[in-house]
């Protein structure tokens, strides 16, 4: 069976042709991180703007080879994310859907995530999932697809956010977490301390605001610019340790030996060797989205999709956007 996915929840004009489980026919992502990079962050009217404009040629491109009668299904990302920005790419999968008369597949973007690092791979194990990125650092125990249980979230801001926000302060470049993660490669966690927010709660909620306001007044007291790779390293090492720590802790309380970690911040180095460091002291196994697939893209919007194709799943083309998690009706 194929399918074409479309992802458009943000900053990402991203098309992608997926056969069966695996065979990628063709996979293509337009990242509008330039562009935004002059405003410090992403601004949905300007994100919308360039969606609507390269999304038709990123799907001219991974539809090159393949007929449109040869699709089994036409799917999109329909939310979490910035609800101009869905629409365009949600209204682009209905038009092909009809126009193919195929099955429309309104996909979460977090389930794209939470499955990523089962790429590949026909049955998703039962594990605990790490979702960290930008917008969402959530918990879930996955029975299996379809099968998640919310086991935590954070309170306030996202991991990744916090990354960001701190770059920002810092005066790094935008997007902030991957150079922060640079940096950090060079310096010392150890030199600073900076708060690990609800390390000792006793439950897998997170919180990184207390954190991020611990590293606007360190900022405002002054620093040295060679001072920066230490700085760096010791906010990742605030966050990282948080991450992996309530992570593993979920894992061995509801008795799964897989835990898997996706989402932009599953790229962070850092993070990585800090969760193969845990599972190999845990007897456990750690997964993560393959090179390609930690941020967003429409490939793992894909793989869900083949998911429900195959479940016999399909959605009614009035099925709205849906900008904002919701729990509820996240499972399949």
């Amino acid at each position: 069976m194929t399918v074409l996915a479309i992802e458009t929840s943000c900053d990402e004009t991203a098309a992608a042709v997926l056969r069966g489980y695996g065979d990628v026919v063709a996979h293509e992502v337009f990242s509008q991180a330039r562009i935004h990079a002059a405003f410090g962050g992403v601004v949905p009217e300007v994100a919308s703007r360039n969606h609507l404009e390269s999304l038709p040629h990123v799907i001219g491109r991974v539809l090159e080879g393949v007929r449109i009668g040869d699709l089994d299904a036409v799917a999109a990302t329909a939310g979490p994310g910035l609800a101009t920005a869905l629409l365009v790419g949600v209204a682009a999968a209905k038009g092909l859907a009809i126009g193919a008369g195929r099955p429309f597949l309104a996909v979460n973007h977090i389930e794209g995530h939470l499955l990523s690092p089962f790429f590949g791979e026909e049955q998703i194990p039962p594990h605990v999932a790490l979702v960290a990125s930008g917008g969402h650092t959530l918990l879930f125990d996955v029975e299996g697809f379809g099968c998640y249980r919310l086991l935590g979230r954070t309170q306030d801001d996202a991991a990744g956010e916090a990354f960001d926000k701190v770059a920002k302060l810092l005066g790094l470049p935008y997007p902030g977490g991957a150079e922060i993660d640079r940096l950090a490669r060079s310096g010392d966690p150890a030199r600073f301390r900076f708060p690990r927010g609800m390390r000792a709660s006793g439950d897998s909620q997170f919180s990184f605001s207390g954190l991020k306001t611990s590293l606007r007044v360190f900022v405002e007291r002054g620093f040295a610019a060679a001072d920066l790779p230490d700085i760096c390293a010791s906010f990742q090492a605030a966050v990282v340790e948080v991450l992996v720590e309530k992570t593993f802790r979920a894992a061995l309380a509801c008795g799964r030996n897989i835990v898997s970690i996706s989402g932009g911040v599953g790229a962070n180095s850092c993070l990585r060797a800090a969760a193969e460091d845990a599972a190999r002291r845990q007897g456990a196994t750690a997964r993560f989205a393959p090179p390609g697939l930690q941020t967003d893209n429409a490939l793992m919007i894909a793989y869900a999709a083949m998911h429900h194709l195959k479940a016999g799943h399909s959605h009614p083309l009035d099925t709205d956007i849906r900008p904002n998690f919701d729990v509820d009706g996240f499972s399949a």
